[in-house]
C-alpha cells in the first residue's frame, strides 16, 4: 500500500484525467478501501482542490476547475511525450516559438525526477531531425489564433492574400479549418465570391478588420480538410502531371492511393481515372508501377515515351537470349 502522501499525489494525478472515476476503480488503482478513497478526497478538498462527485452509472469523482493549481504530475511516458512535443514546436515555423518553447522545456526539466531528466536529455542529445531543404516561412502565432478563433466562432473573414506571383487580392471567406502540412500552415475556407472551397497559405494572409458576420457551418471539403489540403499542396508542387486510366474499380484503387498523391474518378464498375503527378518522370513511373493494376497512359507524351523506354529495359533484363543475359 502506498504511503499517505504518495497516495494523495497518485490520486490527484488520476483525477486530472478528463473523466469521472468511480470510487471502486480508484480504490483498486490505489490498493486501498473505498473508505480510504473517500477520506483522501476530503483531504484534497481541505487542501483547496475542488473535487466534484456525481452519482449514477456514469458518476464518480472528477477534479473541477478552481483557483488551486495542482502540481504537474506526469507518468514516465507522458513526460517524454511532452518533451518531444515541445522540442518539435521549438523547431517549427511558428514565429517566436523557439525561445518560448526552450524556456518551457527548461522549466519542465527542473521538476522532473532525476531518472526522467536523464532519459529526456539523452533523447535530446541523440535524436536529431533531418534539416529541411529550405527554411519554411515563419507564421505569426497571433495570426493562427485569429484564424482558429474565426473557425470556432463561424465568423466571416476579410483578408488580403498574396499569391505565388506577388499579386494581392481582397477576399471574403468563411474559415473552416487551419491545417498544418509539413512545415507550412494553411487556412481552408469557403470563398464567398468564388462560391467554392479554397486553401490559403497563412504566411500570405493579412486579415482585415472588422470581422464579418457569422455564417452557418459547413461540412469539411471532401469530408476531410487535412486530406483536401494534402492533395492541393502536393498538386501545386508537381512538375509532371498525368491522367491515367486504371483497369480496376475505383474503390480498389482508392485503397492504394493517398489523397496527397492523386485523385480517383470512377468511370464504370471496372475502370477509373487516376489524376496524379510527381517531381520527376522516374518517380511518377514508380508510383504507377506500384499500383498493382493494369493501366493505360495517354498523356503527357513525355511520360508515355519514358514508360516505353522502361518497358524495353525491363524486357531486356528478363530476356535470357539477349547478349547481356548470356554474358552473366
Amino acid at each position: 500500500m502506498l504511503e499517505t502522501s504518495a497516495r494523495l499525489l497518485r490520486l490527484l494525478s488520476l483525477l486530472q484525467s478528463p473523466r469521472a472515476w468511480p470510487g471502486s476503480e480508484l480504490a483498486e488503482r490505489l490498493g486501498v478501501s473505498g473508505r480510504t478513497v473517500r477520506n483522501d478526497i476530503e483531504r484534497l478538498r481541505t487542501l483547496g482542490y475542488p473535487v466534484d462527485a456525481t452519482r449514477g452509472s456514469d458518476g464518480g469523482y472528477r477534479l473541477a476547475a478552481g483557483s488551486a493549481m495542482p502540481p504537474l504530475l506526469l507518468e514516465d511516458d507522458e513526460a517524454v511525450a511532452v518533451t518531444i512535443a515541445v522540442r518539435n514546436v521549438a523547431r517549427s515555423s511558428m514565429a517566436g516559438m523557439e525561445e518560448t518553447s526552450l524556456q518551457a522545456l527548461a522549466k519542465l526539466e527542473q521538476v522532473l525526477p532525476a531518472r526522467l531528466r536523464r532519459r529526456v536529455r539523452t533523447l535530446q542529445q541523440y535524436a536529431v531531425p533531418v534539416p529541411a531543404d529550405r527554411p519554411a516561412p515563419a507564421v505569426d502565432t497571433g495570426l493562427l489564433m485569429t484564424l482558429t478563433a474565426a473557425c470556432r466562432d463561424h465568423e466571416r473573414l476579410r483578408l488580403d492574400y498574396t499569391d505565388h506571383a506577388g499579386a494581392v487580392t481582397r477576399r471574403l471567406v468563411e474559415p473552416q479549418r487551419v491545417v498544418n502540412w509539413g512545415r507550412r500552415w494553411y487556412l481552408v475556407a469557403w470563398d464567398v465570391d468564388r462560391d467554392d472551397w479554397r486553401t490559403f497559405r497563412t504566411d500570405r494572409i493579412t486579415p482585415r478588420t472588422p470581422a464579418g458576420p457569422r455564417f452557418a457551418p459547413r461540412e469539411d471539403p471532401e469530408g476531410d480538410a487535412a486530406a483536401y489540403v494534402a492533395g492541393k499542396a502536393s498538386a501545386a508542387a508537381w512538375r509532371h502531371r498525368a491522367r491515367v486510366t486504371v483497369h480496376a474499380p475505383a474503390d480498389a484503387v482508392l485503397e492504394r492511393v493517398n489523397p496527397a498523391v492523386g485523385a480517383v474518378e470512377a468511370v464504370d464498375e471496372g475502370t477509373c481515372v487516376l489524376v496524379t503527378g510527381a517531381d520527376s518522370l522516374d518517380g511518377l513511373a514508380v508510383h504507377l508501377g506500384m499500383l498493382g493494376f493494369d493501366f493505360t497512359v495517354t498523356e503527357p507524351p513525355e511520360l508515355v515515351a519514358h514508360l516505353r523506354e522502361l518497358a524495353a529495359r525491363y524486357a531486356r533484363a528478363t530476356d535470357q537470349s539477349s547478349p547481356a543475359a548470356s554474358s552473366r
